[in-house]
C-alpha cells in the first residue's frame, strides 16, 4: 500500500504539510481514486484497440480471400478459352489443309470437262470420212480447242514478226529474212503457250538473218 502510495503522489504531488489529518484521507483516497481510474481507462483502452486489431485482420484475411476465389475463376475461364481456341485453330487448320489438297486434285476439273468435248468429236471420226471432210472436221475440233484455251487464260503465242524475248521464245535456227526485218522471228517450228500471261511452254523459232544477196 505505502508503495502505491507514493507511486501515487509522485504522479499526483500533494503538500500533506498543509493539509488536516481529515484532509488527508481524503486526498489519499482521491489520489487513489483518480489512478485507479486512470489505471483503468487504460486498461480498457488497450483492450480495444486489440478486439478493433483482430476485426481488421478478419476482414483482411476475407477480402484476400474473396480475390484470391475471383482470380481461380478467371483462370479457370481463360484456361477453358485457351483450350477451344486452340480447338477452333486446329480445326480451320484441317480445313485449309483439305481445301488446298482438294484444289490441288480437282483445280482443273472445269477444264478436264471441256477437253473432254473435243476428245469426244475426235472419236466422231470414221475412217471412211473423204479427206475434205476430214480437213473441216479437223478445223472444227481445232477451234472448239482454241476456245477452251481462251475460256481457261491459256493462250497460244504468235511471234512471228515480233522482236525474240528470252522469257517467251527459244531459238532453233536461223533462216534467210524474207519479208520480216533481219533479227526478228521469221518462222515458228512450235507454239508456245502462256497461261495468264505467264509462259509456261516457249516458242521454238527461227530468227530472220541477212543473205549475201541482201
Amino acid at each position: 500500500m505505502a508503495v502505491r502510495f507514493l507511486s501515487v503522489t509522485r504522479r499526483y504531488p500533494v503538500d500533506l504539510c498543509r493539509l488536516t489529518p481529515s484532509a488527508v484521507n481524503r486526498s489519499v483516497v482521491g489520489l487513489f481514486s483518480t489512478a485507479a481510474e486512470h489505471h483503468s481507462a487504460g486498461d480498457d483502452c488497450h483492450g480495444d484497440d486489440g478486439d478493433d486489431d483482430h476485426s481488421h485482420s478478419v476482414t483482411h484475411i476475407r477480402t484476400l480471400e474473396t480475390r484470391a476465389r475471383k482470380l481461380e475463376e478467371q483462370v479457370h475461364d481463360l484456361t477453358e478459352r485457351y483450350k477451344r481456341a486452340l480447338a477452333d485453330s486446329d480445326s480451320v487448320r484441317r480445313r485449309t489443309q483439305k481445301y488446298v489438297e482438294d484444289a490441288k486434285l480437282f483445280g482443273i476439273q472445269s477444264f478436264c470437262r471441256d477437253i473432254v468435248e473435243v476428245a469426244d468429236l475426235l472419236e466422231k471420226v470414221e475412217e471412211g470420212d473423204g479427206v475434205q471432210q476430214l480437213t473441216q472436221y479437223m478445223a472444227h475440233i481445232q477451234g472448239r480447242l482454241q476456245d477452251i484455251f481462251t475460256k481457261h487464260g491459256l493462250e497460244k503465242m504468235r511471234p512471228v514478226g515480233s522482236t525474240y524475248d528470252p522469257y517467251q521464245h527459244e531459238i532453233v535456227c536461223h533462216t534467210p529474212a524474207e519479208g520480216v526485218e533481219p533479227g526478228s522471228i521469221a518462222v515458228v517450228k512450235q507454239d508456245g503457250y502462256m497461261l495468264h500471261g505467264r509462259t509456261i511452254r516457249h516458242a521454238l523459232v527461227g530468227i530472220a538473218v541477212k543473205t549475201q544477196e541482201q
